[in-house]
């Protein structure tokens, strides 16, 4: 039976799963087919200007579906989960007041953690000060000096970030030293909060090999399609890699190969690599989570029979005002 908490939760479609798995095309055809838009959770999309390397949905692909939270910032600014939370949250109530489903899709799982889970971050918010300190630390005593200090302090989230993620790590240092207390506290207490929706999460995912074959691919591809043009005209824009927006995974390497320090082959290999850790952690975190519906793709295998199943899972969360195809 529904209780009146749970008439009264938004619903909220969740789509994740590990990068160049496939998630943009099949959320393009789940937007359409329930005739609304898609709300990025990727933390590499939200810069202005990184659309190649960023695997960034098309301007065609735009105009078929609209896209929000992507294009947010400039890539010498800083965006914070808070941040991000805080305009997915207007988001998707804008969206729900419209009539239209909120479909959340991506693979950054803080991102998506800090929206369905509610997080509570700290009521002080950033220090750019600060920030500039811990940057100023970190060129001159090393991340991985930063880094022993989170695992001091903080070894919970530690333990989630990269110990070469320079803005990840000195965020949670920035937060520890502003609030007093680590960030992996302020998530505790958020687990005893009630989220504010009535989610249903799906996963998508395929054969290892499968995944492996498609990330190098993709690279591949960016390459050929001026990867390495776009990053020298970031450049040529004085953007650096102490920009936030150039820690962005290929565009980091990238800006070593144009200095000079490595070679084009040797970068490429690099990238592919760092991109299949890079799903390889997506996919620990989302494994994590007990409430998400795994759906395994391969390249034979249609995506509108996967479309049609969604759609009508999504039945269960919807009430009768929705904008669906039923």
């Amino acid at each position: 039976m529904k209780t009146d908490t749970d008439r009264s939760k938004i619903p909220l479609l969740v789509l994740v799963g590990p990068t160049a798995v496939g998630k943009s095309e099949l959320a393009i055809k789940v937007a359409r087919q329930l005739k609304t838009d898609i709300i990025s959770a990727d933390s590499a999309q939200i810069y202005r200007h990184l659309d190649i390397g960023t695997a960034k949905p098309s301007p065609e692909e735009q105009k078929t579906v609209k896209h929000h939270l992507i294009d947010l910032v400039e890539p010498d600014q800083y965006y914070s989960v808070a941040d991000y939370q805080k305009s997915a949250v207007r988001t998707i109530k804008e969206l729900w007041q419209e009539g239209k489903l909120p479909f959340l899709v991506g693979g950054t799982g803080l991102y998506i953690k800090a929206v369905t889970d509610s997080y509570a971050f700290g009521p002080k918010g950033a220090s750019r000060e600060l920030r500039a300190a811990y940057e100023e630390m970190a060129s001159s005593e090393g991340l991985d000096k930063l880094y022993d200090r989170l695992r001091a302090i903080d070894p919970d989230t530690a333990g989630r970030i990269h110990p070469h993620d320079q803005r990840r790590i000195i965020r949670a240092l920035e937060v520890y030293t502003l609030e007093g207390k680590p960030i992996s506290e302020q998530v505790t207490q958020t687990g005893r909060e009630v989220s504010p929706y009535k989610t249903v999460i799906f996963g998508i995912n395929m054969e290892r090999d499968l995944l492996y074959s498609r990330i190098e691919e993709r690279v591949d591809d960016m390459i050929k399609q001026g990867f390495i043009e776009e990053v020298q005209s970031l450049c040529e824009d004085g953007y650096d890699d102490h920009t936030p927006g150039m820690q962005v995974l290929g565009y980091k390497q990238l800006l070593t190969y144009l200095k000079g320090n490595t070679s084009l082959e040797e970068t490429v290999i690099e990238i592919k690599k760092q991109t299949r850790n890079l799903a390889k952690r997506q996919l620990t975190w989302f494994r994590r989570e007990s409430n998400l519906e795994w759906i395994t793709s391969t390249d034979q295998l249609s995506f509108d029979s996967i479309t049609e199943n969604i759609c009508i899972k999504v039945k269960d969360i919807m009430p009768s005002r929705a904008n669906t195809n039923s």
